[in-house]
Order: C-alpha cells, then sequence, then structure tokens
C-alpha cells in the first residue's frame, strides 16, 4: 500500500528538522576540558590576592576581581595571554616534582585576568619566568598556597583549560557614550572568552547588528548612534572552540547608562 502525499511530506519536514537541529547542536557543543600539560607557576601582588593589580591587563577592575573571580586569578605569560584572548578562560593547576608541592598535589582552579610580561634582562631559567615561549601563571598569592609552600618562590606545575563555572549569566559594564560605546564582558561561562560581539537597539526591526572591533583584554568597541530610547541587545560568539553563540536581551534595559554594569540571564556552557 503506497504511503500518502501528506504523510512523506511530514517525514520530510520531520527530516529537515532534525538535521537542522543537529547541526544546530553540533554547533553548540559545550567546551570541555583539554589535555595536561607542563608548565610552570609563581606568585605575584599583595599577599590578600585582591586589587587592581590582579586585573590591569585585562580590563578588570579591584571590584570585578573581588566580586567574580576572588583570590582565583593568574597573570599569563604572552603564549596564553594570547593577544588578550586568554582574558577570563579558566585554569586547573597542579604542583609536579616539587618538594614544595602540598601533600597529595591538590589542584586549584584559576581565570586568566592578567598579562605576565616578558623580562628579556634575565634568562628564561633565571627570572624571566614569562618570557616566550614559557607556558607560565604567575598566580595570587592565596592559590599558589593551596598548590605549595610559600618558600618554593617557583614550581613546575601540570595545567589545562577547562570550562568556567560562572553563577548566573554574563556581565556586560558600559563606558564611552552614545556613539561610541566600550563593553566590558565579564563572568563568562564556559570557554570563559569571546571572539565577537554586536549590538543593536532592542525592539527595532530595522535595526541591524552593529559589529564591534576588539579593543582591548575583555574590551569591544561599537562606534554607532545607540541613543539610550531603547534596551540593547548583544549578540556573542566564544573564542574557543566548540565555538558557541549567544543572545543577550535581558540585560541592558532602556534608559541604560555608561559607568553602569548590567547582567543578563544567558551564558555559554
Amino acid at each position: 500500500m503506497a504511503t500518502p502525499p501528506i504523510v512523506v511530506a511530514a517525514l520530510l519536514v520531520m527530516a529537515a528538522a532534525a538535521q537542522l537541529a543537529s547541526a544546530y547542536y553540533q554547533q553548540q557543543q559545550p567546551f570541555t576540558a583539554s589535555d595536561w600539560q607542563d608548565g610552570s607557576a609563581t606568585f605575584y601582588g599583595d599577599d590578600s590576592g585582591l586589587g587592581a593589580d590582579f586585573g590591569g591587563a585585562c580590563g578588570f577592575g579591584a571590584n570585578d576581581i573581588l566580586s567574580l573571580y576572588s583570590t582565583y586569578t593568574a597573570a599569563l605569560s604572552t603564549p596564553l595571554f594570547a593577544q588578550g584572548n586568554g582574558c577570563g578562560q579558566c585554569y586547573e593547576i597542579r604542583c609536579v616534582g616539587s618538594r614544595w608541592c602540598n601533600p597529595g598535589s591538590p589542584s586549584v582552579v584559576v581565570t586568566g585576568t592578567n598579562l605576565c610580561p616578558p623580562n628579556w634582562y634575565l634568562p628564561s631559567d633565571n627570572g624571566g619566568w614569562c618570557n616566550p615561549p614559557r607556558q607560565h601563571l604567575d598566580m595570587a598569592p592565596p592559590s599558589f598556597y593551596r598548590l605549595a609552600q610559600r618558600v618554593a618562590g617557583i614550581i613546575p606545575v601540570q595545567f589545562r583549560r577547562v570550562p568556567c563555572q560562572r553563577p548566573g549569566g554574563l556581565r556586560l559594564c558600559l563606558q564611552g557614550n552614545y556613539y561610541w560605546l566600550l563593553v566590558y564582558v565579564m563572568n563568562v561561562a564556559g570557554g570563559g572568552d569571546v571572539s565577537d560581539l554586536a549590538v543593536k537597539r532592542a525592539g527595532d526591526p530595522d535595526c541591524n547588528y552593529v559589529h564591534a572591533t576588539h579593543n582591548w583584554g575583555i574590551t569591544y568597541q561599537v562606534f554607532a548612534a545607540l541613543g539610550n530610547a531603547q534596551g540593547l541587545v548583544v549578540k556573542m560568539t566564544s573564542y574557543s572552540s566548540p565555538q558557541q553563540t549567544i543572545v543577550v536581551d535581558d540585560a541592558i534595559p532602556a534608559g541604560w547608562s555608561t559607568g553602569i554594569c548590567y547582567q543578563g540571564s544567558n551564558n555559554f556552557y
């Protein structure tokens, strides 16, 4: 008995929908942990592990460090900093092969919030710990002390990228004005990073997304006359593979102002 045409059409539609869903899922796969790599670690800054010193090169302020990342931060050597694309990424670190490692070699997860610049006046194996191509993490002291004793100074470590676990949605802090907008992207889950950002006015069917350019660290700049009569919709794509794209449409309301941080409900995973 032949299958009725309407049933065939329905099956074809269902198959096409399944293919689209499969393609979307493949595109939106979650970020997963990488393999362990060898590196080294030191500590720097105030012994509290808090303050603006721990976020300068990425754009995090003292309050951002305190409220979002606490003492679980690290400055990254040039290869890991990756011209600012490493800002916000999460690393699990463990001490290995040193008599100063804490018993059981516990691990700690930190967020990359700063750059550890090279020191070309010192050799890479004697003080120039952040000289390329070294993969080095200069940690906030409390996080380093979880791995090893303070007297160690520098320790050999194994590290790996891990998914960032963040409470709530992305935080978007605004600077600039209604014609030039500087967006600080924080509290990023998943890979912890952003490669592309675009903004448009909410509720305006004739308004297309305006793509931002990467300014530095966690900041993106938008050159457009956006005004604040309407809220803003922000679309972002992650930097790390597999890339994800999300839309945050409930963070920046009508009447928004620069100098304020807004938080949405959406995040990477």
